[in-house]
């Protein structure tokens, strides 16, 4: 009966062992650490988390702005798909960052701002483009669907992965960070929407030149800040 039991034991740390190391790296450490979710957190510290998420939120506030002012008859899940993406993203990302440590960020380090330049600059130039062209004239810009919206999210929350490597040295709850951080870009890409909406009011047929060009110069303020920064 002991043998028995010992081969069974044997028996399941092995399979257990085996399942933890068929479990993708990230999912390995979230189960492994549970300070993300254990950590305590001061009040100073929410305010400096909710600090850090207001300039974080910047640029989801400048490409909702621009991409609402060259939309038409915005609606409600419009603004609903394109803040929960652009929140879902900012929380992620520190996530990830806060998850994959030096591995990760020092690989994208040395062109994260290239890569963020590159998507928004894919966006606007698209944008003037079609402007040029007068492509597109009776048809909605409409920025919180497929690749374009998946696109900006990801331009706009890569600084956030950097973000999240520093949670980890701040010994902070991840937990906590990523959800502030997810919700106040949120609350900040749908206020976007609705300053964008006068915005397009005011500049007309030319929304969509002005949406384009806002875009890239928010591609050359990421790349210009890494590189003389």
């Amino acid at each position: 009966m002991r043998r028995k039991r010992t081969s069974l034991c044997r028996a399941g740390r092995s399979s257990a062992s085996c399942e933890s190391k068929s479990l993708p790296f990230l999912l390995h450490l979230l189960c492994s650490d549970r300070t993300w979710h254990t950590q305590r957190v001061s009040i100073l510290d929410i305010l400096s988390i909710l600090l850090i998420a207001l300039g974080l939120s910047a640029d989801c506030f400048a490409v909702a702005i621009s991409g609402s002012a060259s939309m038409r008859n915005i609606t409600r899940p419009q603004v609903l798909r394109t803040s929960l993406s652009f929140g879902a993203f900012q929380t992620l990302m520190p996530v990830i960052g806060w998850l994959a440590g030096r591995t990760v960020v020092d690989i994208i380090a040395g062109y994260d701002h290239w890569l963020a330049f590159a998507l928004l600059a894919l966006v606007g130039g698209r944008m003037l483009w079609e402007a040029a062209r007068g492509e597109g004239d009776g048809k909605k810009v409409d920025i919180s669907r497929g690749t374009v919206l998946i696109v900006l999210s990801i331009a706009t929350s890569i600084d956030a992965l950097a973000v999240g490597l520093s949670f980890a040295f701040w010994e902070v709850s991840i937990a906590v960070a990523g959800l502030l951080i997810g919700l106040v870009a949120f609350s900040i890409t749908a206020f976007g929407f609705l300053a964008g909406r006068k915005l397009g009011r005011l500049v007309g047929k030319y929304a969509r030149v002005v949406g384009g060009i806002v875009l890239i110069a928010i591609g050359l303020r990421i790349l210009l800040s890494h590189l003389l920064g």
